[in-house]
């Protein structure tokens, strides 16, 4: 045997060998991850990639829209009163940061305004299932101005919270998507200003 047909024999046997140990020294966690929902791993993995694209996790975590050219803040924001209104959440308060930032240091700052929506029901629902839930309620938008002047609305993606575990129990995780789909909503159309 060459040189070569050893060298890739040795490696061969290496990852063989690392790809053992890393099964019993991973076992439970391997079986843990098996029951986990159908989506996971792309949600994962969807996850890893934009980190590895951006160097930035909470980039990984959020979903963007910009606010289409033509569309002011305040339109997107009354676009959003509305789509929320529509779909039955609750607009469960605001908190205009940029004006409360300007006051404690006396000139203008960028746009960043946050809304927060909840459907009541499932929000009790959901912490029924897991306190940590909490953490994700109400559900949050954010309108934010970028350095360049483009203002973008922005939202934890719920994709994480929906399949990146132990699967939901079926009408919870129906209950789950709906808001998703509503969340979605909102920013889509607000960013668009479409009442």
């Amino acid at each position: 045997m060459s040189i070569v047909g050893r060298l890739f024999a040795l490696i061969g046997f290496i990852v063989v060998l690392a790809g053992m140990i890393g099964a019993i020294y991973f076992k439970d966690e391997i079986r843990a991850a098996q029951s986990f929902d159908e989506k996971a791993g792309s949600v994962y993995l969807d996850m890893m990639k934009t980190v590895l694209k951006t160097g930035n996790a909470a980039e990984a975590t959020v979903w963007r829209v910009p606010l289409t050219d033509g569309v002011s803040p305040k339109d997107a924001e009354e676009a959003m009163r509305a789509v929320a209104n529509e779909y039955n959440i609750k607009n469960v308060g605001e908190l205009p940061l940029s004006q409360q930032v300007e006051v404690m240091i006396g000139k203008p700052y960028r746009t960043l305004k946050i809304y927060m929506f909840c459907d009541p029901l499932t929000a009790v629902k959901m912490l029924d299932f897991s306190d940590a839930f909490s953490a994700y309620l109400p559900c949050r938008v954010a309108m934010v101005e970028d350095k360049q002047g483009k203002v973008w609305l922005y939202s934890l993606n719920m994709d994480l919270m929906i399949h990146g575990g132990t699967p939901l129990p079926p009408a919870l995780k129906a209950e789950a998507e709906k808001v998703k789909d509503t969340i979605l909503a909102i920013m889509h159309r607000g960013a668009a200003g479409d009442f």
